[in-house]
């Protein structure tokens, strides 16, 4: 079993009122670790001992694609936290084509590029629209294929793109690119709201199962919005991977 991390987005609303008391609630509900950017306000090295403070590591880190001017201070700041994956996504604008789609590859293999020196790990983290078809192929297939230096933070909710996409297979497909699984359930129905995990139409345990026990590292919760209580869902989701022996918490 692979350690259980929150993307902290998921409680960003929560954050905003307090900042302290919704991360000491996320280490009380038992999450080993969090998917964070960088706090306004906070130094890399604040923002660490007030993880390591409340037994939190963090999985992976959020900073956009790094270029040569900011490469060297992302790659501090992501030592600093105690990862070397840094997560990045991209807009649904250019993956329309398989060329636009392998402008956009190109780019992410030019960043992993960069950023491999300094001892970090590129991870694309996706959405609904990589996995729809281009051109009588899925965008996602594409945009590997032409990056063979990418990592991959895998979304298996979205990556089913409401139900048209087998995600296990997707997920052994890719599994020896996959340190990262975001784990996500809702309805699959587009425009609607998520679920906590386990609650929805998500088969969580076969997209875990399909991993590759060797390489994935992490399985980050990430709920964007629900229905009702965000920390009950939050809750309800550790609850779910833990006690179906899908993941390892802090209790």
């Amino acid at each position: 079993m692979k350690p259980i991390a929150l993307q902290l987005y998921t409680v960003r609303e929560l954050m905003k009122d307090d900042y302290l008391g919704t991360l000491k609630q996320v280490a009380d509900v038992g999450y080993k670790g969090v998917e964070t950017g960088l706090s306004k306000g906070r130094t890399p090295e604040e923002a660490r001992r007030m993880f390591d403070d409340l037994g939190l590591a963090v999985a992976s880190f959020s900073a956009g694609l790094p270029e040569a001017d900011n490469v060297a201070s992302i790659a501090g700041a992501a030592r600093t936290l105690g990862t070397d994956k840094l997560m990045v996504g991209s807009g649904p604008g250019r993956w329309t084509s398989p060329q636009s789609i392998r402008e956009v590859a190109a780019e992410f293999q030019a960043c992993a590029e960069l950023a491999a020196p300094h001892g970090l790990r590129l991870c694309c983290h996706n959405h609904w629209w990589e996995f729809c078809e281009v051109a009588g192929q899925i965008g996602y297939d594409i945009f590997m294929a032409a990056a063979p230096g990418v990592f991959g933070e895998m979304d298996v909710y979205w990556a089913s793109n409401f139900g048209r996409v087998d995600v296990p297979a997707m997920v052994s497909k890719y599994a020896s690119r996959l340190p990262l699984l975001h784990i996500k359930d809702g309805p699959l129905v587009k425009g609607e709201k998520h679920t906590a995990v386990g609650a929805g139409k998500m088969d969580i345990p076969a997209a875990i199962a399909a991993a590759d026990e060797n390489v994935l590292e992490w399985l980050i919760v990430e709920i964007d919005a629900c229905e009702g209580d965000m920390m009950q869902a939050v809750r309800e989701s550790y609850d779910y991977l833990i006690g179906h022996g899908l993941a390892r918490g802090n209790r």
